[in-house]
């Protein structure tokens, strides 16, 4: 991830065993300095599209595909705010059914939970929505709608286990990508605010240097 690249970096004291003085220091990459997107631009829709990741697919292929190359895949990840990549990026088909099999084992295709079915009148008028969990034996509460020509497995149906962490999966896929006419832009502000301020520590704009206690408490 070319992500790291974007970071500044920090001097600090040399633990190494190799080290010649008390005075020596390492340079590392300061990962506490994290880019993250403006507050107040995260509801402005105008400046992202809505992008379903389709199975199989990377930070680094959706990348490719969207921004035409693969090194800005942490674009990818910081627009459409995931910053659990193993939690919060999708599985594979496969991936999933693994995970699945995993956790329940032979149990894989029992009831995890039931849910509504969509119920409509003669007239188009929704009388029960999908999608709502329910107990097995749920029935419509409003007395004063027919439902005596609906059996039960048309007003509920049993999500099986398996289902249930496919359609768990399912929603990860549906994310939020900043539009391509702003990259060039996301990523000027990204470096600016990736550069140090002057201070104590301050060596350039892209270099700070942290107290060195070896050499000031020897």
């Amino acid at each position: 991830m070319t992500y790291f690249r974007e970071l500044p970096n920090l001097e600090y004291q040399s633990f190494l065993s190799s080290r010649q003085a008390s005075d020596e220091y390492v340079v590392v990459k300061n990962i506490f300095r994290r880019a993250k997107l403006r507050d107040d631009l995260q509801n402005v829709v105008t400046l992202f599209d809505k992008y379903q990741i389709p199975d199989g697919s990377r930070p680094d292929t959706v990348a490719e595909e969207l921004y035409g190359s693969s090194q800005y895949d942490w674009v990818v990840l910081i627009s459409s705010g995931i910053t659990r990549v193993r939690d919060q990026w999708p599985l594979s088909d496969r991936d999933v059914y693994n995970y699945a099999e995993s956790i329940y084992g032979e149990s894989l295709n029992d009831i995890h939970h039931y849910e509504t079915q969509q119920i409509k009148d003669s007239k188009g008028r929704l009388i029960l929505p999908a999608g709502k969990v329910v107990d097995s034996t749920f029935t419509i509460p409003n007395p004063s709608i027919p439902t005596q020509n609906l059996t039960q497995s048309q007003v509920v149906s049993g999500i099986s286990n398996y289902e249930y962490e496919v359609e768990k999966n399912n929603k990860k896929r549906g994310i939020y990508i900043l539009k391509k006419i702003y990259l060039q832009q996301f990523i000027s502000d990204m470096r600016k605010a990736m550069t140090y301020d002057k201070s104590s520590q301050y060596v350039n704009p892209n270099l700070i240097r942290t107290e060195n206690t070896r050499a000031s408490n020897p």
